[in-house]
């Protein structure tokens, strides 16, 4: 190796995957997580959750991401794991999240932790008020990792959470 060409190795700007995401970034990306049991909504206790299935959640939410010309990326599992590789994965190239951790909100230190890690804002979400259920679903380990919280407000509540989120980011807002 020449002294030009190790010159020319040293001029040659690094392109990481944050770089890459900043210069091709046209619009806002949101991760949606959902977790356990999150596949049977519609099925599941529906005097608790309603009748509308995660798939026409997603639906209504890539609706108003159109309209709020922001991107959302959506994933689910049963997984604590999966959940938290899904946070890993998009750490770079993702602007915000928003997750109903489901079960996981009574006791999942691992995705509170998650969370923290990240460099962006997460919002939770509830469909159920979990702080007028009984003392099992009261308890939330996740809450106070989130820059937010909207519960309580049915299938409405993901919408509610995207604008939020979506306002908070392009207002420049820290958590």
């Amino acid at each position: 190796m020449t002294l030009s060409s190790i010159l020319l190795l040293a001029a040659t700007p690094v392109f990481t995957q944050t770089a890459a995401h900043e210069m091709t970034k046209h619009r806002l990306r949101i991760l949606v997580l959902n977790g356990p049991n999150m596949n049977l909504l519609g099925r599941r206790q529906p005097e608790i959750y309603g009748r509308t299935t995660l798939a026409e959640i997603e639906s209504e939410m890539k609706k108003l991401a159109s309209d709020l010309d922001v991107e959302v990326l959506f994933f689910q599992s049963n997984s604590e794991g999966a959940l938290i590789d899904a946070f890993h994965q998009h750490i770079d190239d993702v602007d915000g999240a928003i997750i109903n951790p489901a079960g996981y909100s009574q006791h999942s230190i691992a995705i509170h932790d998650a969370i923290k890690a990240m460099p962006f804002p997460t919002v939770e979400v509830h469909l159920s008020n979990i702080a007028s259920r009984d003392a099992l679903h009261q308890a939330d380990v996740i809450m106070p990792a989130a820059r937010g919280a909207v519960i309580g407000m049915g299938p409405q509540g993901y919408q509610i959470a995207l604008r939020g989120l979506v306002a908070i980011l392009r207002e420049g807002k820290t958590p």
